[in-house]
């Protein structure tokens, strides 16, 4: 009897055991053409901690599994996403057997995502504003249409621009704390590099960070989480660059615990889509992983993309009338070549350590370590007593000649025959159109580099008076490049946690030490021997000195001048979230602390500033609070309802913080962070063959502040102490400025058939201006000794129920897909955007817009119309924009015994070669009524808008082989 009860006990113990070793689940992933298993594929339950990967059999298994209802994701780069609804088992193992991924189109798409915007085309040392960059990891079909089929048309999901989202690294947040945007050249031409990536819309809940009202997107380079092998790729473009090649290799881990990955491309082009406008960029990329144990890993990522482009210059619709939409300011023959003066030069190297703890199966954490350092340049043309070389200056177009208004007879004998000299009255000149026909603009339409070198240098002089040479002479022009040279530290930790089966917790800390030193820097004298460091339009001697502690000093290639200063700013963060999951609703709740320190260090006594330019200014800080908590309520697996909500206070930018940083150590008086509120509700199905998504949006920001830079010529109103001369470039400061985006997003996909899918996307939004907020002009020509902020306030600007500007406000898409069995598939879409408008110069909105400068009591120009006003400072709307495109592909198995494929890809964009514009500004150059109205006159303004155009027809071809 004993006997039979110790074998009793035994069996139940090796049943015990036994059960205890089987997997909860297990599957096997293989590649969907050639059968063959996939190693690293992430497996992973939504909204949990708990996730795992493929060995080299493509086998995975969980231990154990919520008792709850959960979700399954199949995830791995390059390839689509798959979903499985996991039940409660009771002890028994779930098996999934062999899972087929299948290769994902839209990672070929990513690769002919190319997007300009005008922040990359101005000349402020900024992120680019590229938010369809941020859709680059989404399957969501309104999501892949914002991207790919709108975003050659600048739009913005939903209004908002991409300081209002978060763009990481390994968790590290990429955002600039100069201006809040991601540089999105900073991993440029590392498309396979960065395909890991994990996207959130809106405000939903991120495992990261607790991210803005735009989303969140997450790029993973852990070595050991790639797609292991070699792929090469070879690429052609018709846009800002001709040609690419590309090269990724993945190791996976070996025997000892090692992974590694590398990745190097380069893309270039003599001219771009736009005249003038060549390409250089060189990207680098290493990561590599050391697998210390079960529980420890360390990974250290490198990333070096080194970019150089020439710019293409905005137009007013004169210059578009006589040299057409792909005319280009900036560039000029040189030695036979096109050289362009205004190039962005970008390169600031990334690099990263990272730490991975997996506590045990329900607690990880992952600890950053990264430095950025590098510079970002925008090069120019700058010039002393000598007249400005772009050839699209006001006074070299014929509309200067026709809109002749100012009493300069002086000009216009030089420039044209004597029966030509307009007859006028008063003192004010008429318009001559036979005048216009000897613009120089029509001698030369681009920048005369050899004549800014021969007004460098004097002639060398034989004993027979001829010139047998020239000698280099003081510089009148010289090519500069304003730089921003940065060194940022970033730590953070990111802590996930399964606390039960129904709840998760997410929390993270992260501290941004940045060091910017901003300075113009001297790149070529062009054939001169020295530049004289002075401002010309300085009121006497010492407001002419950029730097009163060196005066008059000469400078050469390689030196620093103009202005010079530092910018320091220190950003500590932290958030939690927590997440309750159960079968039927899902909710989450999170907050966040946020405290941005910033100051300003001048290392030049600026002229105009003798008192407040030198030195540390004070430091401003601000400390921001958010909140956010939205639920999933499931009637099915099925159908679904979402909705977010948010409330949060945002620092200013540094950007915004310090104003005339160039210059001075003032900051905004009683500057205040902005406030977002918004929310969405979202109605989600996801059926077999047919998944769609309706969501109504809102958002709400208040208390904006915006700078602007331009240059004012004549006089502006001083309120109450006469007109003031205000020759120069002015900033523009806005502050209090409200704004309220509110709209619908449609996504909709059906499969027709095996092979046949149809898709349908739409969008559509109202961002308007909701306040009149107010305006403050700053002219260093006003600035003084007393060390008082040098501002005119010119009160409110009357904003409201204005546009946002740059963007469609309404987007539709239709397209349909064939996928062949044989792997090839071709696809078609049919776009239609419009409710895109003209950025308004807030100084033209103001009541002294109307008041004539010259009135002792401030009274109004005699001839203001009401009608004439409201026509003056009508907002433009843009035309509404109709594009076909088209995209297809095909890819090959090399060999049967391998995964070895051959493919490759095309689009073609804009098939019908429409001309539109993208964006563009009002001038703000005549700020007051009478001269806005004169040069308006005639229809072809001297001081008209400036637009910004998209690609026409524009094509993309990209072959690839991974072995």
């Amino acid at each position: 009897m004993k006997k039979l009860l110790l074998h009793a006990l035994f069996c139940v113990f090796v049943f015990v055991m036994h059960a205890q070793q089987n997997p909860a689940l297990k599957g096997k992933v293989v590649d969907s053409k050639s059968q063959k298993p996939l190693q690293n594929v992430e497996a992973t339950i939504k909204s949990s901690s708990i996730s795992v990967v493929t060995n080299a059999q493509g086998n995975f298994e969980f231990k154990s599994l919520p008792t709850i209802e959960s979700t399954l994701i199949i995830s791995y780069s390059g390839y689509k996403t798959q979903n499985f609804t996991l039940e409660p088992s009771q002890g028994e193992t779930i098996d999934l057997g062999t899972i087929f991924l299948e290769e994902d189109i839209t990672s070929e798409l990513q690769l002919s995502l190319v997007t300009i915007t005008e922040g990359d085309l101005g000349d402020e040392n900024t992120g680019s504003e590229s938010t369809s960059g941020l859709l680059q990891a989404s399957r969501d079909t309104y999501q892949q249409a914002a991207a790919f089929n709108w975003g050659q048309a600048r739009f913005r999901v939903r209004g908002l621009d991409n300081e209002y989202g978060t763009t990481m690294i390994n968790g590290v947040a990429m955002n600039k704390i100069y201006d809040g945007r991601p540089q999105w050249s900073n991993w440029g031409g590392l498309n396979d590099a960065t395909r890991n990536q994990e996207f959130t819309m809106g405000t939903a809940p991120s495992d990261y960070t607790f991210g803005g009202i735009l989303g969140t997107q997450e790029i993973n380079t852990r070595a050991s989480h790639y797609r292991t092998g070699t792929r090469l790729t070879f690429s052609g473009a018709n846009t800002n660059y001709s040609w690419r090649a590309m090269v990724t290799h993945a190791s996976g881990f070996n025997k000892k615990g090692w992974a590694f990955v590398v990745s190097g491309s380069r893309r270039w082009a003599e001219e771009g889509y736009f005249d003038g406008t060549d390409y250089s960029a060189n990207s680098l990329f290493a990561s590599v992983e050391k697998k210390i144990n079960e529980k420890h890993s360390l990974n250290f990522t490198s990333i070096y993309a080194q970019n150089s482009r020439g710019k293409n210059s905005p137009n007013t619709q004169e210059v578009i009338d006589l040299m057409g939409e792909n005319y280009n300011s900036y560039w000029g023959w040189q030695d036979g070549k096109k050289r362009n003066s205004r190039d962005k030069n970008v390169e600031e190297p990334i690099n990263m350590l990272s730490h991975y703890w997996k506590i045990n199966e329900k607690v990880s954490l992952n600890t950053n370590v990264a430095v950025q350092t590098g510079y970002i340049g925008n090069t120019r043309i700058d010039f002393q007593g000598v007249s400005n070389p772009d050839p699209t200056y006001y006074r070299n177009l014929p509309s200067y000649f026709i809109n002749y208004y100012e009493n300069d007879p002086a000009y216009v004998s030089q420039n044209a025959p004597e029966q030509y000299l307009p007859g006028g009255l008063g003192g004010v000149f008429m318009p001559n159109y036979a005048l216009a026909a000897n613009a120089p603009f029509y001698q030369n339409q681009q920048l005369d580099w050899n004549n800014m070198y021969r007004a460098n240098t004097t002639p060398i002089i034989d004993e027979n008076n001829v010139e047998i040479g020239r000698a280099p002479s003081q510089s009148k022009y010289v090519w500069y490049e304003d730089r921003t040279s940065d060194t940022q530290w970033t730590a953070n930790s990111i802590l996930k946690a399964t606390l039960s089966d129904h709840i998760n917790m997410n929390a993270a800390v992260n501290y941004k030490n940045l060091r910017s030193h901003n300075y113009q820097y001297l790149r070529d004298l062009l054939g001169g021997a020295y530049f004289v460091d002075i401002d010309n339009f300085g009121n006497n001697s010492s407001q002419q000195q950029t730097d009163l502690n060196n005066p008059y000093r000469t400078v050469g290639v390689g030196d620093k001048y103009g202005y010079n200063y530092k910018l320091y700013a220190n950003v500590i963060d932290a958030f939690t979230q927590f997440k309750f999951n159960y079968n039927k609703i899902d909710f989450y709740l999170s907050q966040s602390f946020t405290r941005s320190e910033y100051q300003r260090e001048g290392l030049y006594r600026n002229g105009y500033y003798p008192t407040s330019s030198f030195g540390k200014s004070e430091k401003v800080a601000f400390d921001n609070f958010g909140f956010k908590g939205g639920a999933t309520y499931k009637f099915t697996g099925r159908h679904m309802l979402d909705v977010n909500a948010v409330y949060m206070s945002v620092a200013p930018t540094l950007r915004n913080a310090f104003p005339n940083a160039r210059l001075n150590n003032f900051s905004i008086p009683n500057l205040e962070s902005q406030i977002v509120a918004g929310g969405d509700l979202s109605y989600i199905i996801r059926a077999p063959k047919f998944k769609s998504r309706l969501t109504a949006f809102y958002s709400k920001i208040k208390n904006a502040t915006e700078v602007g830079f331009f240059f004012a010529e004549g006089t502006f109103e001083d309120l109450g102490n006469g007109s003031q001369d205000t020759n120069g470039f002015v900033n523009e400061v806005v502050t209090g400025l409200d704004k309220q985006n509110a709209g619908l997003e449609l996504g909709m996909e059906y499969q027709l058939t095996s092979t046949i899918k149809v898709m349908a996307s739409g969008s559509y939004g109202q961002y308007i201006y909701t306040n009149n907020p107010n305006v403050n002009l700053v002219s260093d020509r006003l600035a003084n000794a007393n060390n008082v902020y040098p501002a005119i306030d010119y009160g409110q600007t009357h904003l409201k129920d204005y546009k946002q500007p740059g963007m469609p406000q309404q987007a539709a898409s239709i397209g349909i897909e064939y996928r062949d069995p044989h792997f090839w598939w071709i696809g078609a879409n049919y776009n239609y955007l419009g409710g895109s408008y003209l950025d308004i110069s807030p100084i033209l909105r103001t009541n002294s817009f109307l008041r004539n400068p010259a009135s002792a009591n401030g009274s109004p120009f005699p001839e203001i119309t009401e009608e004439r006003t409201r026509e003056l400072l009508k907002q433009e709307q843009f035309d509404d924009i109709y594009l076909l495109n088209l995209q297809g592909g095909k890819s090959w198995r090399v060999s049967s015994k391998n995964r070895n494929t051959f493919g490759f890809f095309a689009s073609i964009n804009n098939v019908f070669d429409l001309r539109y514009k993208t964006g563009g500004y009002e001038q703000a150059r005549n700020a007051n009524y009478r001269e806005y109205n004169q040069d308006a006159a005639n229809g072809t303004p001297s001081f008209g808008a400036k637009y910004f155009y998209a690609y026409g027809r524009n094509y993309f071809v990209n072959f690839y082989f991974n072995f």
